[in-house]
């Protein structure tokens, strides 16, 4: 596993890093055995170290967790069980979708993925035709998943929302985190009155 430590205004010492490669392998030989790469980002925030896991176990799989605490190695140690905890809860199935990993994959299909300026009511960011200013772009994979796997997907990644293409019916499809803490799933392939559509034109 290629593993990257970095600190934003905290120094990372080698016994961090070590605590760091000793704490992440523990649970990955507990739970899946390898990972591709993992970064470690810890933090200072005001009164508060803001530690930030991102593990990357397989194709298109990525595990985050976070935590803010008082010390280092209690924030590292908090997003480490977090992370570990979302291995713990998903440990069969992503077993299984190791195991497939072998087998012939489909062509993978492409999205960009757009980061927008926040607009305020009266500034004038917009262009002319009430476009939102674009900050950044990056190209990003539209994988092809079962719901239950875009939902795993999504609360493996601590993500709010995941767009996908339904393995079902190659709709376009969509997984959301409700604020009730519900998972919540747009379909439009299942709206009766776009399907009636459909088969008139």
């Amino acid at each position: 596993m290629q593993l990257t430590v970095t600190g934003k205004q905290i120094e990372i010492g080698d016994a961090l890093r070590a605590h760091v490669e000793t704490s992440l392998n523990s649970i990955l030989d507990k739970y899946f055995k390898t990972a591709i790469e993992a970064h470690v980002v810890v933090a200072k925030e005001a009164h508060l170290i803001r530690a930030e896991i991102s593990l990357h176990i397989g194709r298109g799989i990525i595990v985050n967790g976070g935590a803010a605490v008082g010390e280092v190695y209690a924030a590292f140690d908090t997003a480490a069980e977090r992370v570990a905890k979302q291995l713990r809860r998903y440990k069969r199935r992503l077993r299984d979708h190791h195991a497939k990993i072998h087998e012939p994959t489909e062509v993978e299909e492409r999205a960009r993925d757009y980061v927008l300026a926040p607009v305020a009511e009266e500034s004038g960011e917009d262009d002319a035709a009430g476009a939102p200013t674009v900050i950044a772009e990056i190209s990003t994979e539209l994988p092809r998943l079962t719901v239950g796997e875009a939902a795993m997907r999504m609360d493996l990644a601590d993500a709010s929302v995941l767009l996908f293409r339904n393995r079902a019916h190659g709709e376009l499809n969509l997984v959301y985190r409700r604020a009730d803490g519900n998972i919540g799933w747009i379909d439009p392939e299942l709206d009766p009155a776009r399907r009636a559509h459909q088969r008139q034109s």
